[in-house]
């Protein structure tokens, strides 16, 4: 008898739990996606899905993020009026007429219960397709060997964003130069998502003709024109011939200061001299005489004798009133 009742009382216990876990499983809710990431090329329709379970009034709605942008495609289950041109809602997701680069990005499905607590969401991530364009290089023509050098390649059209493959005389650089005999002698520093290729320090052998190609697995990948650059080195002559013409200009401007003080144009008791010149228009020009330029006397004296040539060129007089 007792063991007959102990296997009832399991049997009991057994039923009870069923019954609650059938309740539990009636009481919730579910949002998923069959498909959460979608890759379409460029002006074809997609259908984003959607699918829930567990909401006798749902509330959904649809919303687009894109790096810092964020906007709203479906609210309380119809679509905005920035999509409703191009965009219809379903109850089982939402469907594009055509996609652009643009509408690349992660959308997120909110489903809610209409006037209760019950929520959930699935994300979806769209990728439009759009093959790359020909990359467009920056590589200087000569660059100076012991010095940083710079070369960039970029290309704004492929979606997803392209990666990079840069290219010296034809053959592919590998991102760590020292992996490949061919480049054992660089340093650079290779990035394949930017595109940037960096020479520090610049040697002799990094000369040679440099390309690159963009590709993001969509379409056919690009090529850039190849540019020669060449590694010089650094012209001793022109810099020493530089510094050896500052320092004569520097000696003329010195030398003509000292003969200038020298020869008592900057005599501090004649620039100071309370002596007091007075410009009159002379009577006629045949009585004017001025003393002739020449050499001795008081310091300043061939200033004064200048100036006094100028006044008879212009025509006026001058007198020192002592």
């Amino acid at each position: 008898m007792g063991t007959k009742a102990q296997v009832e009382r399991k049997l009991l216990c057994l039923f009870i739990l069923a019954i609650l876990l059938c309740s539990l499983a009636l009481g919730s809710v579910t949002v998923h996606s069959s498909e959460p990431e979608v890759r379409i090329p460029e002006n074809n329709p997609v259908k984003l899905s959607c699918a829930y379970s567990g909401f006798s009034s749902p509330r959904v709605e649809w919303k687009f993020d894109q790096g810092d942008t964020t906007r709203l495609v479906c609210y309380n289950n119809k679509i905005t009026a920035s999509y409703e041109d191009r965009v219809t809602f379903l109850p089982t997701g939402i469907t594009f007429k055509s996609v652009t680069r643009e509408d690349t990005g992660t959308y997120t499905c909110m489903v809610s219960e209409e006037g209760g607590n019950s929520y959930g969401e699935v994300k979806v991530k769209l990728i439009v397709l759009v093959p790359p364009s020909k990359p467009t290089v920056n590589i200087p023509s000569s660059a100076t060997i012991g010095n940083r050098a710079v070369l960039t390649c970029s290309e704004q059209d492929g979606s997803p964003p392209s990666e990079y493959t840069w290219f010296k005389d034809g053959i592919v650089m590998p991102t760590n130069p020292k992996s490949t005999r061919a480049f054992s002698n660089s340093s650079y520093v290779l990035n394949p998502t930017t595109g940037e290729l960096v020479f520090d320090p610049l040697s002799a052998s990094d000369t040679g003709e440099y390309s690159c190609e963009a590709r993001n697995g969509y379409g056919t990948p690009m090529t850039s024109n190849a540019v020669r650059m060449e590694a010089v080195e650094r012209n001793v002559g022109v810099i020493v011939a530089a510094v050896l013409v500052t320092l004569i200009l520097l000696a003329i401007l010195v030398f003509g200061i000292w003969f200038a003080y020298s020869r008592g144009h900057f005599d501090s008791k004649y620039l100071t001299s309370s002596k007091k010149v007075i410009y009159s228009q002379p009577s006629a020009r045949s009585e004017v005489s001025m003393p002739p330029l020449g050499r001795g006397g008081p310091p300043g004296a061939g200033v004064r004798r200048f100036l006094a040539h100028v006044y008879v060129f212009w025509g006026l007089s001058a007198k020192e009133d002592y």
